[in-house]
């Protein structure tokens, strides 16, 4: 049934950004959404491929990642609303989510800053003689930034297991990436830092899984890190103000809608006889309600009150 989970995980994805989207625009949430949808499969085929121990670093736009991990849905449109039962009882937003019991080690508002985590963590696995993975997700954009080139020179130096899961939307915020690189293929840089790389139909969750899944194996047998590079696309704007339109070519986006991810994948569950028309409405339905009622849930929970301010802070003292 791994097939049936899989359109679930992305299903699921899906509906809560729906909702969330649905909730920024009817002035609900404190902050601005920045949605992953149309980018579905990353998260599902990669969360896929790990095993329960492993460990993961999300980025801004990570509510998959999350979903895809096993968070509860209540609690992370509690925390997107700022409402007290929130994983950061809500206050910290959709930026500041973490769950160590599920091995997420947070979400994060600052481009690329996940993958130092990431590797820090990877660097105390390999000290205490794990076996853990640590996934590092980020963008096209994050590879830009400095901090990423330090992670992957001392993760390959250090023979780090770290699997850099690169979701390339083919945008850094509204600049293409044929704008913001002299290069093709992000995963070309691994090898500049001595570990090998691979790109992948961002859009295709077997593919993704499948490459995930050989990735992690090797690292798992010591050999290293991995960069896993993923093409596909977000379908809506960087963020919840911005339309997305200004700078995309014409009909680029509809293109890309004819390759969603969650399309594809029915498209392929019919072709091979796994799943009829009949199921795939049902998984679709009761995953639609799932995420209605877990929204209904979070709106009707109260915020933190005032004295939650005082809580949940470290404190030097001063002798």
């Amino acid at each position: 049934m791994d097939h049936v989970n899989l359109l679930e995980t992305m299903l699921r994805i899906r509906r809560f950004e729906e909702e969330v989207d649905r909730l920024y625009f009817a002035g609900k949430t404190p902050g601005q959404p920045h949605s992953c949808t149309g980018q579905e499969a990353p998260a599902a085929g990669v969360c896929a491929a790990m095993e329960p121990g492993d460990l993961l670093a999300s980025n801004h736009r990570g509510e998959g990642h999350l979903i895809a991990r096993g968070m509860d849905l209540y609690r992370l449109f509690a925390e997107v609303l700022g409402r007290r039962d929130g994983y950061s009882r809500g206050k910290g937003g959709a930026f500041h989510i973490a769950d160590l019991s599920l091995g997420i080690l947070g979400t994060t508002g600052i481009v690329g800053a996940g993958l130092p985590i990431a590797v820090g963590a990877a660097l105390a696995t390999q000290m205490r003689g794990e076996r853990q993975v640590v996934v590092a997700f980020f963008g096209d954009g994050a590879s830009n930034q400095g901090v990423f080139h330090e992670a992957l020179n001392l993760a390959g130096l250090w023979k780090l297991p770290v699997l850099f899961a690169c979701e390339n939307n083919l945008y850094g915020f509204s600049v293409a990436q044929s704008r913001h690189q002299a290069i093709k293929d992000v995963a070309a840089r691994a090898e500049s830092y001595g570990f090998q790389g691979e790109v992948v139909d961002g859009n295709a969750v077997l593919d993704v899984r499948e490459a995930a899944s050989r990735a992690m194996a090797r690292i798992r047998a010591g050999e290293g890190p991995f960069l896993l590079e993923m093409k596909t696309y977000r379908w809506g704007g960087h963020f919840g103000a911005d339309p997305g339109t200004s700078y995309r070519p014409p009909g680029e986006l509809e293109r890309w809608k004819e390759r969603c991810p969650i399309k594809l994948y029915k498209e392929l569950l019919l072709q091979r006889n796994l799943m009829s028309e009949d199921a795939l409405e049902e998984v679709d339905d009761r995953i639609t309600a799932e995420v209605e009622e877990a929204s209904r849930r979070a709106q009707e929970c109260p915020e933190p009150p005032l004295s939650a301010a005082q809580e949940d802070l470290y404190l030097e003292v001063q002798s």
